[in-house]
């Protein structure tokens, strides 16, 4: 949906409005240019200042130091470190010109601006050195695209031709020159992107579709969607056909014939892949490929979706009939997939403006990524929705992962979509304190609330002279039918709600005239999507979570180490927490109101005595501490069964967590990432919605034993597995000569194996399966590395 989007009339600058080709819908809707909308005193407001500190304080010459070097330039100073230099070096560059086009057109903040025009410079450097239009700061980048260009492709789900996702890292740097222009009208950038878009299309362009499919096992971000986006601001077809050529079938071809084929696979690798399926399908007038991302959309927000709007367990979609292991692991939803399903939700509501995109919207916004930026900076990557876990928080000069890329991007964009407008009316979709100027209209609206703390929102119109429109507001699905009102210079409107989920107010309006709108809230239970016995409640559109303390809150602050960004202290045990217990599944009746607003007790419903105490809080309120948000909930009746159940399951789960040194995900990207995973003529996959890596040639990792208390080396395979003949090796030391034949029966086995005593005092180890001549290595799925 990109339309007019651009800065004018600011006082650092004077820019023209890009144009773009764009086709819609006779019901379609646009959005306003962040520049018409400014944030009042609010959360938001906070966040948003928040994150500009954090973008300020970083180093741009660090950020840069990537792009010079190969463009065989002199960086100006050291690049970062963690994911900045060890293989992934570049991204946050490309985040951070987004990040700060955002910034600059949300608040026209100086010092903001002058970054961004430091870094167009100096990247325009690198272009014009580089000489073909290439930008990127890839390590040995224009070695590996020569051989793409031959035809020599070599990609797996995070690598390519042995580099670490290339292609999702190039992608950030051609959706930051496109925000450059786009947002922030740079006309410059769009010149370098339209030069970065030829390169690629110009080393791709022999490539047979069979082999452009091939490249996209690599994770590639949403490079059809830029490139989409490169034909809205040319008009050149060759770009909407290179987007449509880069579009990864599959993806598309399941979602085209209304098929689930989700489960398992890497979750934010697929959602901006859908968003270019959508920006194709509006400036193609293409049905199939619109439905096909509706399909997509229906699916994750209405199956794989939890209470504060996240998906996704370890990375990966989880089974929809199952969110145990999203409940168990400290690694849950991913900040980044909610960045991209909330982009993927603005570009369906202004082609669909229906309320369900903007309820899902709403509900992310406040409860996900309001929550994952703590108040004095830092971002978060997983969201744990494990009983009495916590959250890990980026640190500026430290921590370069990917959700601090989109990160840096979220809290600048706030006011994107509170408004929206066709030709005549306007659109109030989001309950947010700010003012919108709608130049065009002669109008300035200024919404003034304290939602979710007060049920009202108060909008002042001031017009150059009166004017006939509408003024439709969205009926939140979370007000109950009939309780929503709307009040003109304080007389009672008759409130309708079409189709859509929308009211609409339409008279003569002049200046002075104030509408208010008033949204009762009610508190609700929400079950899991799977049906299971956890439940979340919620006020309104707000989760609301318990603050459970500050105790072993390790890797709170991450360091740079690879796995930094996971919570990594203790695991609260499941049958150690708070139990709901109720006569049946209505237990939102037993939530009371306690002292202050947005404050509530669940005392009632809590079986154990010493948690009674609880105070239920909007979520995104509570940082630096453990949490509970998904409450465990059982019958009266059932209760001692289900007691000793938890019990049984979670001692034994603890036992192992308590033997467990260290542990591979095998097969999944950032575990085995973090674990320096290597590997020649090797895949992964899935099966029994298990992971699992297996190779005819070889594949190693690095596990951590840093006391030196590892005694053995758990594996687990499939019984049914057979005619595989591998070796296992520990540094090098061969450990066991395996041979599977089969006789484990239809379940997934573990093996056991004693290291060395030459290797036990090691604080790395590598271990290493290597295929027997003429065999391969079974599917391997998971390595753990365990002490007595």
């Amino acid at each position: 949906m990109l339309l007019k989007n651009y800065i004018c009339a600011l006082s650092l600058s004077v820019c023209s409005a890009p144009s773009f080709t764009q086709v819609k819908s006779s019901t379609a809707l646009q959005s306003f240019p962040l520049s018409s909308v400014k944030l009042l005193p609010s959360p938001f407001k906070q966040a948003q200042q928040t994150d500009m500190r954090y973008m300020l304080s970083l180093n741009p010459d660090r950020l840069l130091a990537p792009y010079l070097r190969e463009a065989g330039l002199k960086p100006k100073a050291e690049s970062y470190g963690n994911w900045e230099n060890t293989g992934l070096d570049g991204h946050i560059g490309g985040h951070y010109v987004s990040a700060l086009s955002l910034m600059y057109a949300s608040t026209g903040n100086a010092e903001v601006k002058q970054r961004l025009d430091y870094i167009i410079a100096e990247l325009k450097r690198c272009q014009d050195t580089n000489g073909d239009g290439y930008i990127s700061g890839i390590p040995g980048g224009k070695a590996m695209w020569n051989e793409i260009e031959q035809g020599k492709i070599n990609a797996s789900t995070f690598g390519l031709n042995g580099k670490w996702v290339p292609l999702y890292n190039v992608h950030k740097l051609f959706a930051g020159l496109y925000d450059a222009y786009a947002v922030a009208g740079d006309a410059k950038a769009k010149i370098m992107l339209v030069k970065l878009t030829d390169w690629f299309d110009g080393i791709t362009h022999n490539l047979t579709n069979e082999q452009a499919q091939q490249l996209m096992r690599s994770e590639h971000g949403g490079l059809n969607e830029v490139f989409a986006n490169v034909y809205s601001i040319t008009g050149n077809q060759k770009y909407l056909a290179l987007a449509r050529k880069f579009s990864h079938e599959a993806i598309l071809n399941p979602l085209l014939q209304n098929k689930d084929a989700l489960t398992g696979i890497h979750a934010n690798t697929q959602i901006p892949k859908v968003v270019g399926f959508e920006r194709i399908a509006q400036l193609s007038n293409d049905q199939k490929w619109d439905n096909a991302a509706n399909y997509f959309w229906n699916n994750v927000v209405g199956k794989r979706t939890i209470a504060f709007g996240g998906n996704s367990v370890r990375e990966h979609f989880n089974a929809t009939d199952n969110f145990m292991p999203m409940l168990e692991s400290r690694e849950g939803p991913e900040t980044c997939n909610s960045y991209n399903m909330l982009k993927l939700s603005k570009e369906l509501f202004l082609n669909h403006p229906e309320r369900k995109y903007m309820d899902y919207y709403e509900r992310t916004l406040y409860n996900h990524i309001l929550s994952s930026q703590r108040p004095e900076g830092g971002f978060v990557y997983f969201t744990p929705i494990r009983p009495g876990h916590y959250r890990a928080y980026s640190q500026p000069q430290e921590a370069f992962w990917c959700c601090v890329g989109s990160g840096l991007e979220n809290h600048g964009k706030y006011g994107e979509l509170i408004y929206a407008h066709n030709n005549n009316d306007l659109f109030v979709n989001l309950f947010i304190a700010s003012t919108l100027t709608w130049t065009q209209k002669g109008l300035i609206v200024i919404q003034d609330t304290k939602f979710p703390y007060s049920e009202t929102s108060r909008l002042t119109l001031k017009l150059k002279k009166n004017s006939r429109f509408a003024l439709n507001f969205r009926s939140p699905s979370w007000v109950q039918n009939g309780k929503m009102s709307i009040a003109v210079n304080g007389k009672q409107q008759i409130v309708k709600i079409n189709a859509k989920g929308y009211t609409s107010v339409e008279r003569a309006w002049k200046t002075g005239d104030v509408v208010t709108v008033t949204l009762p809230m009610h508190t609700s239970a929400e079950f899991l999507p799977d049906g299971s016995d956890w439940v979340a409640f919620m006020h309104g559109p707000i989760v609301l979570a318990a603050d459970m303390g500050k105790n072993d809150l390790i890797g709170q602050t991450a360091d740079g180490s690879r796995m930094g960004h996971i919570a990594s202290g203790r695991l609260m045990p499941l049958n150690e927490a708070p139990l709901i217990v109720a006569a049946n599944k209505n237990v939102q009746n037993g939530i009371e109101a306690a002292n202050g607003v947005m404050n509530y007790s669940a005392a009632k419903l809590i079986y154990q005595d010493n948690y009674k105490n609880l105070k239920l809080v909007p979520f995104y309120t509570l940082q630096n501490t453990r949490y509970i948000m998904y409450w465990p909930y059982t019958s009266t009746q059932k209760l001692p069964a289900v007691l000793a159940a938890m019990k049984e399951k979670e001692a034994a789960k603890q036992a192992l967590d308590a033997q467990t040194v260290d542990i591979v995900n095998t097969g999944e990207q950032q575990p085995e990432n973090d674990h320096n995973f290597k590997g020649e003529n090797t895949d992964n996959g899935l099966f029994a919605e298990r992971h699992y890596r297996n190779a005819k040639g070889w594949f190693s990792y690095t596990l951590k034993n840093p006391l030196g208390k590892a005694t053995k080396l758990r594996v687990t395979y499939h019984g049914r597995e057979r005619n595989r003949e591998f070796d296992v090796l520990i540094n090098g030391t061969l450990l066991s000569h395996v041979k599977l034949n089969g006789s484990g029966g239809d379940k997934f086995i573990e093996a056991d194996y004693t290291l060395p005593t030459n290797t036990i005092k090691s604080t790395t180890l590598e271990v290493k399966f290597m295929a027997s001549q003429g065999s391969a290595v079974a599917n391997v799925y998971e390595v753990r590395l365990m002490k007595p």
